[in-house]
């Protein structure tokens, strides 16, 4: 027994990734050199580039690689509002949500603690959507001064979907630049990043079945910001530092397969979604499906169980041979209650007590299967031992 339902904290690689990843890690040949077999890696990478821009409706020349969807938030975040209070030194204030990625929060807090910049957090109701007129009404009143607005895409703990075309709506009127890390939400709904109007995107590979290591940041050409690192000029000048081919061919081919599989996947995921969900339901009646009606994605089952905690829920299913997790995995070993399930107004014994199941292309029904029979027992156990004191 052996179910892996943790895909939203990384996925296994496709193997046509990993083909195109051997295969191109046995190039050699710098893709800055001039020579023959450095021009032959600069065509692979400038291939790759072109894919995921094709893929997500973006023009190459916006498609700027970086180690992973943290760098991508970084650069975005500090890039941009370096780049506007520069301009503008009244234009201090960034707007996002508690419920973001810690690769989003970390660096807002950062500029907030050493840059002077300050913060302003959209309330989010208790399903996690972020309030619409709240924010209009801010942005309207404070325009003058917003440097920039960073919301996600898609939650990565509970997967509820944010309307990113109107926040991109309201944002406009006044010219703010508007980021979105959509590492959550690439290959599980559709995303066109032309059509979308944003300033900046962040995207990861090892999320679609891609290659740990390597994700992107798509800047519109329309955007400007201040680079991270300075050195060779690579990428537009906004990541400097050698990139591989490799990497960014396999990124470039699990994207396409994801997005090939799209619309089947998100069926196929639907039902094993519902499945779950019955039985999470059957087996303890009194857990919250957190997201409850509000919209998200199929590979994102999310439930707090009142009265448990959730890294006892965690230990006792793996060791049933079912891996789940309490929330974001770069959080993980961390205690304490999730912040995004604080930020939607729940109790801390509530936030203490998440889990959540992920699914991705390699979930099948037997997973589910393990995961139900695996669950009745964990959480009778889990609750039993109660929260700690």
């Amino acid at each position: 027994m052996n179910a892996y339902l943790d895909n939203a904290a990384t996925t296994a690689i496709r193997p046509e990734a990993l083909a195109k990843y051997s295969e191109y890690l046995q190039l050699t040949g710098n893709p800055s050199a001039i020579h023959s077999a450095g021009q032959f890696v600069r065509r692979a990478l400038e291939e790759a580039r072109e894919s995921i821009a094709a893929s997500l409706n973006a023009d190459r020349n916006e498609v700027v690689f970086t180690s992973g969807g943290t760098e991508a938030d970084n650069l975005a975040i500090k890039g941009i509002y370096w780049k506007r209070n520069s301009q503008d030194s009244k234009r201090n204030l960034i707007v996002s949500a508690e419920t973001e990625h810690h690769a989003a929060i970390d660096p807002i807090e950062w500029l907030v603690k050493d840059q002077g910049a300050e913060v302003a957090w959209v309330p989010v109701d208790d399903r996690g959507v972020v309030d619409l007129d709240w924010l209009r009404a801010f942005v309207a009143e404070n325009h003058e001064r917003i440097a920039l607005i960073t919301l996600m895409w898609v939650n990565n703990e509970i997967g509820v979907i944010t309307p990113i075309a109107d926040v991109v709506t309201i944002a406009d009127e006044f010219k703010i630049p508007v980021h979105s890390d959509a590492v959550a939400a690439l290959g599980h709904i559709p995303i066109d990043f032309a059509a979308a109007g944003l300033a900046a995107m962040s995207i990861s590979a090892h999320k679609i079945g891609g290659p740990v290591g390597v994700g992107a940041l798509l800047v519109s050409r329309s955007a400007t910001l201040i680079s991270l690192q300075h050195g060779g000029g690579q990428e537009r000048g906004f990541r400097s530092g050698t990139m591989t081919a490799a990497a960014a061919k396999a990124f470039a081919c699990a994207l396409e397969s994801s997005i090939a599989e799209l619309e089947s996947e998100t069926q196929r995921l639907l039902k094993l979604r519902d499945r779950t969900i019955a039985g999470v339901y059957a087996a303890a009646p009194d857990a919250v499906f957190t997201r409850a009606d509000a919209p998200g994605v199929p590979n994102n089952v999310h439930f707090t169980f009142p009265g448990c905690h959730g890294d006892s829920l965690l230990f006792l299913l793996d060791q049933a041979g079912v891996q789940v997790s309490t929330g974001s995995a770069c959080q993980a070993g961390v205690s304490g209650a999730s912040h995004v399930v604080l930020a939607l107004g729940r109790s801390e014994a509530d936030a203490s007590g998440p889990l959540r199941i992920s699914f991705g292309p390699t979930t099948t029904d037997v997973d589910v299967d393990e995961f139900l029979a695996a669950l009745p027992g964990a959480y009778q156990a889990a609750k039993k031992a109660g929260l700690p004191t």
